[in-house]
């Protein structure tokens, strides 16, 4: 919710989990530091997330939470809702190093996104759908722009699909397919897939150097 200082005239957003439905909270401006009380209303029902509500020109990470992530080092985010696969993946993640969100839901995870361009994102292609075609995680990184997207390295969980199936890999716009039989070697598998990743798009950047565009 977007929320504004009477003293200073400052404009904030903050994330709508923090203060309880139907409660109130007070905390001091970010800017002045005078006290701030917000009344947050009773959620109404929620369905899943709609395409509709998938929109990648809507990114301003500018408009982050107050408590959002820290700048510094790694980030990755992970939409998995089998608790087995995503404890794997998040002790991996942790081992590995990466600051770890947890999304929710497809609109936690799309409200997240907008508010920060993560380094990996790990998402089950079930997630939050009955129709795994129509995965709207999925389809909001399909749509980003190429200049955000390329900074992104997707791994998508899947039951479907070979691991390391590079032509699915293709056809969905992920960088790399991991199948839940293979998920004990989740570590090995994300390590392979982030040097090819990484040595990919160095290559790249020189190549657009050489050019005048880098």
């Amino acid at each position: 919710m977007e929320i504004s200082c009477s003293n200073c005239q400052g404009k904030f957003k903050i994330a709508d989990d923090k203060i309880p439905p139907g409660k109130a909270a007070t905390f001091p401006c970010p800017k002045c530091r005078t006290p701030l009380t917000v009344n947050s209303e009773a959620p109404s029902p929620q369905g899943k997330v709609s395409l509709n509500e998938i929109d990648t020109s809507a990114y301003n990470p500018i408009d982050r939470p107050f408590d959002f992530i820290e700048e510094e080092g790694k980030t990755a985010l992970v939409c998995e809702q089998h608790p087995l696969l995503r404890k794997v993946i998040t002790d991996t993640l942790e081992l590995m190093e990466y600051q770890i969100t947890v999304a929710d839901n497809a609109r936690d995870a799309l409200k997240r996104m907008r508010y920060h361009v993560y380094d990996i994102v790990v998402v089950d292609e079930d997630f939050d759908t009955d129709n795994p075609d129509a995965n709207g995680v999925l389809i909001y990184l399909e749509r980003l722009g190429m200049s955000v997207r390329r900074n992104i390295f997707v791994a998508m969980i899947t039951s479907r699909h070979r691991t390391m199936d590079n032509m699915t890999a293709f056809m969905k716009s992920v960088n790399h397919i991991i199948n839940t039989k293979n998920i004990n070697d989740f570590g090995k598998i994300m390590s392979r897939g982030l040097t090819d990743h990484l040595s990919f798009y160095r290559t790249y950047r020189e190549k657009l150097k050489e050019t005048g565009r880098g």
